[in-house]
């Protein structure tokens, strides 16, 4: 009885101890919280968190250092950086003892550094109360790769401020920004008519069922999100059996390291058309489908590459599906809605397509309801008579954001035969001749 008492005495003890252990950590750590050195340290850029950037451009911003007393410092400074990088683990082994294989592989764009307090050897001793460290440099002249945010890699830049104190841990601050490398969709080769055909023997095992064929074209090769693509295309079903058309939009995500390459492949959009019967045939006159808000194509980077394809494929039952490919390019600079399909462009391209006007009729079929292309929100939208400004930050997630020009749903000019500009009759005419 004696020993049992002697015991529950001692843990009681025991507790008592290290309850007023815990309440002496607790006011030390009140006390430290109360008369900590910095009170403030942040990272602010001149321009919104939702601003982007393009080479040549000027990044600046301030540097915001609050102390409860005074300070010695070593130095401190600002790094600006654009880094792409790719990175995945592959398993060459296989069972219970897994060796994984590492690739990676980087592209630095660019490094910038810039001191804010110089380390000269000696402590620099800052005063309590806001100190300000305005800073600014500006991204290179050449052409700079999107900002991107992938599974394998991602293209990222950022601002990074390292503050060196005596006897203590170094304080870092990190804030990335958003670069967008404009692509103009004006240019002659992406105004340039995508076409093309495809066909197949539809067969099951050795019974063949007859030939399905494709042939498609659109007006040009570049587009920017919020576009509606007019797709031209004729279906030969020769086959016995009924076939489904169907129209995609595909985005592929290359990551190359080490020689070794990784795809990731997604669907933003479809079209899904009729069904065409035996022995039938199908034409599409000008069918829509509608670009989402997709991020622009990558394609001048070394590990990573982002891409666009218009897929024309048939359902055949019974066998693999029948797909024809037209490439794309995502733009950030939209159409110029006067001049832009000038003879002095088509001319610069000699495109035989008299097999495909042969094949599928010029004369497109009426534009797509209003409510087939625009969402209902977007609908409301363009109905107000006051609006704001229109909100674009929240139409990719961050830090790649795509552009949705707000003019894409307003009807074109309205045709007329009469020349707005006529010829002066006291002018003298031109021989065509000389």
């Amino acid at each position: 009885m004696f020993s049992f008492h002697k015991q529950h005495g001692s843990i009681r003890y025991l507790c008592h101890g290290l309850h007023f252990l815990v309440v002496i950590i607790h006011t030390f750590s009140l006390q430290r919280m109360t008369f900590k050195t910095i009170k403030r340290f942040k990272l602010e850029l001149d321009e919104p968190d939702d601003a982007v950037y393009a080479s040549g451009e000027i990044v600046s911003g301030q540097v915001v250092l609050e102390l409860n007393r005074e300070t010695k410092v070593y130095s401190m400074k600002v790094i600006g950086r654009g880094v792409a990088t790719a990175h995945w683990l592959e398993d060459h082994s296989g069972g219970m003892n897994a060796v994984y294989n590492d690739y990676t592989s980087k592209i630095t764009y660019f490094r910038k550094r810039q001191h804010l307090i110089r380390d000269n050897g000696e402590l620099i001793l800052l005063p309590a109360g806001r100190h300000e460290f305005p800073f600014s440099f500006q991204l290179p002249e050449e052409t700079l790769v999107t900002s991107f945010e992938g599974k394998h890699g991602s293209v990222r830049y950022w601002v990074k401020v390292k503050l060196h104190r005596p006897w203590a841990t170094v304080r870092k601050i990190k804030k990335e920004f958003t670069v967008i490398e404009p692509i103009d969709i004006n240019t002659p080769a992406l105004l340039a008519p995508q076409a093309g055909s495809k066909d197949k023997m539809a067969r099951v095992w050795y019974h063949n069922f007859g030939q399905v064929s494709i042939t498609a074209k659109i007006d040009r090769k570049g587009y920017t999100p919020g576009e509606v693509i007019p797709v031209f295309a004729e279906f030969d079903n020769a086959t016995s059996r009924s076939v489904v058309p169907k129209a995609y939009i595909t985005q592929t995500q290359t990551f190359l390291a080490r020689g070794t390459m990784k795809q990731k492949r997604a669907v933003v959009a479809t079209l899904s058309g009729d069904v065409v019967g035996a022995q039938r045939r199908e034409t599409w006159h000008g069918r829509a489908i509608k670009i989402p808000p997709v991020g622009p194509s990558i394609l001048q980077c070394r590990v990573i590459k982002v891409e666009y394809m218009l897929r024309v494929c048939v359902d055949v039952p019974g066998t693999s599906k029948l797909c024809l490919e037209l490439p794309l390019v995502m733009g950030t600079i939209p159409l110029h809605p006067f001049g832009s399909r000038t003879s002095s462009v088509s001319s610069q391209y000699s495109v035989n397509l008299e097999w495909l006007r042969m094949a599928i009729p010029e004369q497109p079929e009426p534009p797509p309801d209003y409510s087939s292309v625009v969402t209902d929100e977007e609908a409301e939208q363009n109905t107000m008579a006051h609006r704001p400004e229109e909100d674009l930050s929240g139409i990719m997630e961050h830090p790649l954001r795509a552009f949705v020009q707000e003019f894409r749903f307003r009807p074109p000019p309205v045709y007329c035969e009469v020349d707005p500009n006529p010829q002066p009759l006291n002018m003298r005419r031109r021989c065509m001749t000389c």
